[in-house]
């Protein structure tokens, strides 16, 4: 059973930076592509960041490109988002999921298997 658990969350202020961590349990991590989604308050969830399950490949929304940057360690089982020059938009619930497809597109909820519970960040202005 795979199980998600998303750490770092908190309050910062605009242009401010967090991490966020997601810490894989179960079998076989290193055949999960991972991604990182958000929901801003009243709005739908968006796809934010991906990263292949060697770490080769990375794909950003236009939103937070030059500006977050996704990592792994497959030795620790976790998924970084490092989250720099933050802004309002960026306030919401960050969620990370697993999937074990071919890499293509990652921006489909709907590919992705296993979801953590999210961690809240919100930037002040």
């Amino acid at each position: 059973q795979v199980q998600l658990v998303e750490s770092g969350g908190g309050l910062v202020q605009a242009g401010g930076s967090l991490r966020l961590a997601c810490a894989f349990s179960g079998r076989s991590f290193s055949t999960y592509n991972i991604g990182w989604f958000r929901r801003a308050p009243g709005k739908e969830r968006e796809f934010a960041a991906a990263i292949s399950r060697s770490g080769g490949r990375t794909s950003y929304s236009d939103s937070v490109k030059g500006r977050f940057t996704i990592s792994r360690d497959n030795a620790k089982m976790t998924v970084y988002l490092q989250m720099n020059s933050l802004n309002v938009e960026d306030t919401g619930v960050y969620y990370c999921a697993a999937e074990s497809k071919l890499w293509g597109r990652q921006d489909p909820e709907g590919i992705y298997d296993y979801w953590g519970q999210g961690t809240q960040v919100i930037v002040s202005s």
